[in-house]
């Protein structure tokens, strides 16, 4: 079997993409995407009303603001089920297995009571604030941000649950072992 070349003898261009599977996208990766597309009109709205029609619509900059903040929190889901944050394997390589499976695990149960406290302190902070603060420019409760917050801080501790799982049924972790990942079984 001959390798395909990439540009031929004529110098012509051949490349061919691979088939796109998305069936492994999680939930909240669909609802980051609504939001980030949502978030790309609004900025492309205030584009067209400040440069086009020389008339800024004042809400779409505090809107942008918000969206952004959801992306943001609503996608880091995607990197917790992905197990993808920065972590550093330096020292696993050089603890024995058993010691490196414990700390491994300690690791996992930080993250998940890490999220876990992240929801608290939000919601807690939602209940002191109440429905009594309002955005600046659009006549809404601050809550509804703080909440979408609240949502992917339980989104991330839900994911990071199921990945603690997920290590302790295969008895290793990506600490342990870097070249796997969370497909490997």
């Amino acid at each position: 079997m001959t390798e395909q070349k990439i540009i031929d003898d004529e110098g012509h261009f051949h490349a061919e993409d691979e088939a796109v599977d998305l069936s492994d996208t999680i939930f909240e990766g669909w609802v980051a995407l609504a939001l980030f597309w949502m978030l790309g009109l609004t900025v492309f709205y205030q584009f067209v009303t400040r440069y086009v029609l020389n008339d800024s619509a004042a809400w779409t900059e505090e809107v942008a603001r918000y969206m952004l903040i959801g992306v943001v929190f609503i996608g880091a889901a995607i990197g917790v089920s992905k197990n993808t944050q920065i972590q550093v394997d330096f020292f696993y390589r050089y603890m024995p297995g058993g010691l490196g499976r414990w700390v491994s695990r300690l690791v996992d149960a930080l993250r998940v009571a890490f999220f876990v406290a992240a929801v608290v302190m939000t919601v807690q902070m939602m209940l002191k604030i109440g429905n009594q603060t309002r955005m600046t420019i659009v006549d809404l409760p601050m809550n509804l941000v703080y909440g979408v917050c609240l949502l992917g801080f339980a989104a991330m501790a839900w994911r990071s649950l199921q990945v603690a799982r997920l290590h302790w049924q295969r008895g290793y972790s990506v600490l342990e072992r870097p070249e796997s990942t969370l497909a490997d079984h």
